[in-house]
């Protein structure tokens, strides 16, 4: 499940047959094994509304679970190009023979930042992370160098800037990896089942009716493979654009 949830598509294919088996179990076997008598009807009905509107509340609760961290994604998105931004225009405050490299580095950085946001393949991500660690501790030394050969409070903004452009990347590192718990996930597709399955049981009419029954799955389906697209930083449709660092790349060009 820890990997299925990676993958909005697939969870939304798996759950379709698992709530569609679990609705169709309910409907044929179960009345037939244990029938529903007219008295204990009513009982019956409560359980099921009690089951489907804790339902409806787990995917309510998970998915605006789901949207604040997809929001948290955004920000540090907007944060981080930021930090990068002001740090650009803060190398100018170093001596003129380490300002331009500090800035060639800082293009290089944001270069990669944004393949951090585009890519998809686990193996390049990896292999950008690596290089993205290399580049930092090459940001670190030019400013760290130009701060004791001259520690002055102006040479100390470059640096400040610096430990942001830093820190940033940090904090959008752990909003990435700060997903919905595998735990809560197993919580909610084993209520889903339950409740596709009590659905089923309690169904009455005739064959064309119970085509209904199949309104449920697939509404449950769809919510849940949703919850998993916005909480997938990687493997969904719904992304983060780094719209902010794109614009940063197209503005260093212009900058002196």
């Amino acid at each position: 499940m820890a990997q299925l949830v990676h993958y909005p598509a697939y969870l939304f294919v798996a759950l379709i047959a698992l709530l569609s088996a679990a609705a169709a179990c309910g409907a044929l076997f179960m009345q037939r094994a244990f029938p529903i008598s007219d008295d204990a009807r009513d009982n019956y009905n409560v359980v099921q509304g009690a089951t489907l509107t804790l339902l409806a509340l787990l995917i309510g609760f998970t998915l605006s679970m789901a949207v604040s961290r997809y929001d948290q994604r955004k920000n540090y998105e907007e944060e981080e190009a930021n930090a990068i931004g002001t740090e650009y225009v803060r190398a100018d405050l170093i001596d003129e023979a380490d300002a331009p490299k500090i800035k060639a580095l800082l293009a290089q950085y944001v270069e990669l930042r944004i393949e951090f946001y585009k890519t998809r393949n686990a193996h390049a991500l990896d292999t950008l992370n690596n290089k993205t660690t290399a580049l930092q501790a090459q940001l670190w030394a030019s400013v760290r160098g130009a701060a004791l050969a001259r520690p002055t409070p102006i040479t100390a903004l470059a640096v400040s800037g610096m430990n942001d452009v830093l820190n940033t990347q940090g904090y959008t590192q752990a909003a990435w990896l700060n997903r919905i718990p595998v735990s809560a996930w197993g919580l909610m597709i084993a209520i889903a089942f339950f409740s596709n399955l009590m659905q089923g049981y309690g169904a009455r009419g005739t064959t064309g009716r119970r085509v209904l029954l199949f309104v449920l799955p697939v509404t449950v389906a769809l919510s849940l493979s949703l919850i998993a697209d916005i909480d997938s930083p990687r493997g969904g449709l719904i992304r983060v654009v780094p719209i902010n660092m794109i614009s940063l790349q197209q503005s260093l060009g212009a900058m002196p």
